[in-house]
C-alpha cells in the first residue's frame, strides 16, 4: 500500500528527492555538491555580480538588518561559499563582533579565504563548534544543498545562545503560474546561459542549471517552518522580497 503524502506543515528531512539528473541516490548528493561546487568557486562571485546587476551586496546587506544582525555580535556563516554574505556582516559586526564561515567545499573555503575571513571546513549536519557560542547564524542560499533539514536546524539551534537569531535566505518559487513560469525560463535558461559565456570551468553551467531543479523541486516554506519548529525555533516568520526571496527568521 503506497505511503500517503506528508501533510504540508509536516517536519521536513530531505529538502527535496533524489533529482537523478545529477546524483544517483541520498548518499551521492552531497559528493556530487561539494564536486560541483569545487570546480565552480572560481566562477562564482563573477557570474552572481552579472546575474545579480550588483545588487546582491546591497540585498545580502539589508537581509542581515532586517534579522536583527548588530554590532558586537558573534555570527556563524554557514555555507560560506565565497564569502558573500560574511563580507556584508562585517561592517555591521564592528570591531567587537566577530564572523565565522563552514562550507564542505574546500573550492568555496579557498575562494572566501581572500576576504580574510576566520573559516573553517565542515557540514552543517554536524557543526564542529561549542554549544551556544553564537548569537546569530546565517545560511545563505545554501538550504537547498544539505542533507537533512531535522539535523541542520537541531544543530543550528544547538550553537545558538539562547535568543540567538537566525536567518535563511532561499529562493523560492513562485505561487502563481506565470511567476512561476517566468521565474523558471530565467533560472533554467537564460542563468545557465550567461554563466557559461562568463565562466571558465564547463562546470559552472551544470552548477546553474542544477539551482533551478532544486529550487523547483524544494520543499515548501510551511515545512522548512514546520522543522525549525521542531528543532525548537521560536518566533519563526517568512518575509518574501521580489515574489521570490524567501527570508527565513526565528529565535534560538
Amino acid at each position: 500500500m503506497p505511503r500517503p503524502p506528508a501533510p504540508e506543515d509536516a517536519p521536513v528531512h530531505d529538502p527535496h528527492p533524489v533529482l537523478s539528473t545529477y546524483y544517483s541516490s541520498a548518499d551521492d548528493k552531497q559528493d556530487f555538491v561539494r564536486r560541483i561546487f569545487d570546480s565552480s568557486a572560481g566562477d562564482y562571485d563573477r557570474v552572481d555580480c552579472v546575474l545579480g546587476l550588483g545588487s546582491g551586496s546591497w540585498y545580502r546587506r539589508e537581509a542581515l538588518r532586517r534579522a536583527g544582525l548588530a554590532a558586537g555580535m558573534r555570527m556563524l556563516d554557514v555555507g560560506v561559499g565565497t564569502g558573500l554574505v560574511s563580507k556584508e556582516a562585517v561592517p555591521i559586526l564592528g570591531e567587537h563582533g566577530s564572523v565565522t564561515g563552514i562550507d564542505p567545499s574546500a573550492g568555496m573555503i579557498s575562494s572566501a579565504a581572500l576576504h580574510g575571513l576566520a573559516l573553517v571546513r565542515g557540514r552543517a549536519e554536524a557543526l564542529p563548534f561549542a554549544t551556544g557560542c553564537f548569537d546569530f547564524l546565517a545560511l545563505g542560499f545554501g538550504l537547498r544543498h544539505l542533507g537533512d533539514l531535522e539535523k541542520v536546524f537541531l544543530e543550528f539551534r544547538r550553537v545558538l545562545a539562547p535568543g540567538g537569531r537566525l536567518l535563511v535566505l532561499e529562493i523560492t518559487r513562485p505561487e502563481g503560474r506565470v511567476a512561476s513560469a517566468l521565474l523558471r525560463a530565467y533560472l533554467r535558461n537564460v542563468v545557465p546561459f550567461v554563466a557559461r559565456l562568463v565562466s571558465r570551468s564547463r562546470h559552472t553551467h551544470t552548477l546553474y542549471r542544477y539551482y533551478w531543479d532544486t529550487i523547483e523541486a524544494c520543499a515548501p516554506p510551511a515545512r522548512v517552518m514546520a522543522t525549525m519548529a521542531a528543532a525548537g525555533f521560536s518566533r519563526i516568520h517568512r518575509e518574501v522580497k521580489i515574489g521570490f526571496f524567501s527570508e527565513y527568521h526565528a529565535t534560538a
